[in-house]
């Protein structure tokens, strides 16, 4: 995909599909969208093993198909995020040309989530707002695929094969500031997978590298303790974190919310 010109000076270095964005909003609106998050009704949330997450914009079927609901203010007026992800560019060619889907997460210290995939329901990108505290986000890739059985070797049953494996070496690391976006498209969307690990404290060895090789984005970072402590070798303790992941599903029903409260039993 072409770079919208809009993203062209935060592309992270080393990658052609991945920006970061520090300030995207201000101090004052990341305590607006806090307090928004932090007042959104119980029922919203779901209290999962390693992070709590609430959906905004409707739910998916088992068929990947969105069944949609009204968008709040706070993410479609002030301060307006939907509108300013999408004059970015980067959803122009996604079917709806903006984000139409948003989960929240709350992540505490030592919270966060396995590497994983967000499947083909969604147009290869994503759009996620960093609130409260900074994390490291890491990129992966699979294993390369065991060699091919001798052709006398019949395949194995379907049951018994297994998921692919995945190289634990991260191939990109970036530091995820308050405030800051960060969006995967293309390859480093369809092809890898994504993950935080589960720490109290990030720390960054040294071991002969550069600060660049430690953290992709660290010329991009804004926090003075943030980049002292990946060109040193510091720590940062981990905080509080809230993030909105923003993407576009592309198959979305007709029926909207009144479907989607008789399947939730709230006729």
């Amino acid at each position: 995909m072409s770079h919208p010109k809009a993203l062209e000076e935060y592309l992270v270095p080393g990658t052609k599909t991945t920006y970061y964005v520090p300030n995207f909003i201000d101090e004052e609106e990341e305590e607006y969208l806090i307090r928004k998050i932090v007042d959104a009704p119980q029922p919203w949330w779901k209290r999962l093993q390693n992070r709590s997450a609430s959906v905004i914009g409707g739910e998916l079927t088992a068929k990947k198909v969105l069944i949609p609901q009204e968008m709040p203010n706070f993410v479609n007026m002030y301060p307006d995020l939907i509108g300013r992800i999408r004059d970015t560019g980067i959803f122009e060619g996604s079917k709806h040309g903006e984000p139409n889907h948003i989960i929240m997460n709350e992540y505490a210290p030592g919270q966060g989530i396995m590497p994983h995939e967000d499947g083909p329901a969604y147009h290869p990108v994503v759009a996620t707002l960093s609130l409260g505290a900074h994390t490291v986000f890491n990129y992966y890739q699979y294993k390369p695929d065991d060699p091919p059985a001798p052709s006398d070797t019949p395949p194995a049953p379907e049951a018994q094969r297994t998921g692919r494996a995945i190289d634990p070496k991260p191939v990109l690391r970036l530091l995820l500031e308050p405030r800051s976006l960060v969006i995967t498209t293309s390859s480093m969307y369809a092809d890898h997978l994504h993950g935080i690990d589960e720490l109290y404290v990030d720390k960054f060895e040294i071991d002969g590298t550069t600060p660049e090789e430690r953290i992709a984005n660290f010329d991009a970072l804004k926090d003075p303790a943030a980049r002292a402590a990946v060109e040193a070798g510091g720590i940062l303790e981990r905080g509080l974190r809230y993030s909105l992941t923003c993407r576009d599903v592309e198959k979305v029903t007709l029926m909207g919310g009144a479907l989607l409260k008789k399947l939730l039993g709230q006729q």
